[in-house]
């Protein structure tokens, strides 16, 4: 049976009454078990304002992984590209590809990955996620070949080819992609609701480029493994809480599981969190692997991303051990 690569996610999370210190140390402990066990790419995202987040500033951070591993594709899943200049993502980026070479990815986002206040605080307006499209199109010409006579090059940047992702959980998004010939990455560890039509969208209208010349789509999924399913659902609502807060307006960091979450959530409540996170394989190998199995038989993705949410680190490590015992994915140890 064909097998497909698997990648992680990950946004520095920090366990309640922990630092952001050791929050970076777990994410570097994950980066290089992802790397053990054989996963293709450790991805991380750009947030601001959440505490719980210590992957604000991405290409930073980015560059303490490269230094910490040796041959896993490292990048962002996303830069929220109206954040920023295209010229100053170029130049980072093309910074860590100097510095550990053709092993960078640059995902990229349009939403601003905060809430309005801190948009404003980065000295941002919400239009500028109008311009996205043409943003993208800067940032290839200043990762390109075409930019040697231009009065305005990225040093260093110029030349480098990082790759580029559109990441996306709407239509937009994968027809950005396909219009550009780019790989797709569609959120669906969290918007799930428009995969199957933002599959669609990028296959039917993609357009080959000399970037790619044919589609390819990475699809995101929440996964905890552990030995038991009851384990693994105990981890889970960590995550469960974080949506909950997160929706009543509430930030904090990672929260400890809970043995049931009946006292915590309200039936909308778990409703909401049910349909964001429908996209989740939670509980042991064998509960797991038909499940997986039958997913990717559906949507038929070229690539998939994980993520784990989980406030043990321990348990998180561990979820990444039993990946192999699924025996559904292409590893590269």
């Amino acid at each position: 049976m064909p097998t497909i690569p698997i990648s992680y996610l990950d946004l520095a999370p920090i366990p309640e009454g922990e630092t952001t210190a050791q929050g970076v140390a777990y994410t570097v402990n994950m980066a290089q078990k992802a790397e053990a066990v054989g996963f293709n790419r450790f991805w991380m995202a750009e947030h601001h304002n959440m505490p719980g987040i210590a992957s604000a500033a991405t290409s930073v951070l980015l560059s303490h992984i490269g230094a910490k591993t040796h041959k896993i594709r490292i990048g962002s899943g996303g830069v929220m590209l109206p954040n920023h200049a295209p010229l100053i993502i170029a130049e980072q980026f093309g910074t860590l590809q100097a510095l550990y070479g053709d092993r960078i990815d640059l995902g990229l986002g349009r939403a601003p990955g905060t809430d309005g206040a801190t948009f404003r605080a980065l000295r941002r307006q919400m239009h500028d996620a109008d311009r996205f499209p043409q943003d993208v199109q800067e940032l290839l010409f200043f990762l390109g070949n075409d930019s040697d006579q231009s009065p305005v090059q990225a040093f260093p940047g110029a030349n480098s080819k990082v790759p580029i992702w559109i990441l996306g959980s709407s239509l937009f998004g994968a027809t950005l992609a396909a219009k550009l010939g780019l790989p797709y990455s569609f959120a669906s560890h969290f918007a799930p609701r428009m995969m199957t039509q933002a599959i669609t969208t990028y296959r039917e209208n993609f357009e080959p480029s000399q970037y790619l010349d044919k589609p390819y789509i990475m699809l995101a999924a929440n996964m905890i493994l552990a030995d038991d399913d009851a384990t693994a659902h105990y981890n889970f609502t960590s995550a469960q809480q974080s949506f909950v807060r997160l929706r009543r307006g509430g930030r904090g960091q990672v929260p400890a599981p809970v043995k049931s979450m009946d006292a915590i959530w309200s039936a909308p409540e778990k409703a909401m969190v049910n349909d964001a996170l429908a996209v989740s394989f939670i509980g042991s190998v064998e509960r797991v692997r038909p499940l997986m199995q039958h997913f990717l038989d559906e949507h038929k993705p070229d690539e998939l991303m994980i993520t784990a949410n989980i406030y043990d680190q321990s348990a998180r490590l561990h979820s990444l051990d039993l990946v192999p015992k699924l025996e559904i994915f292409d590893l590269n140890p």
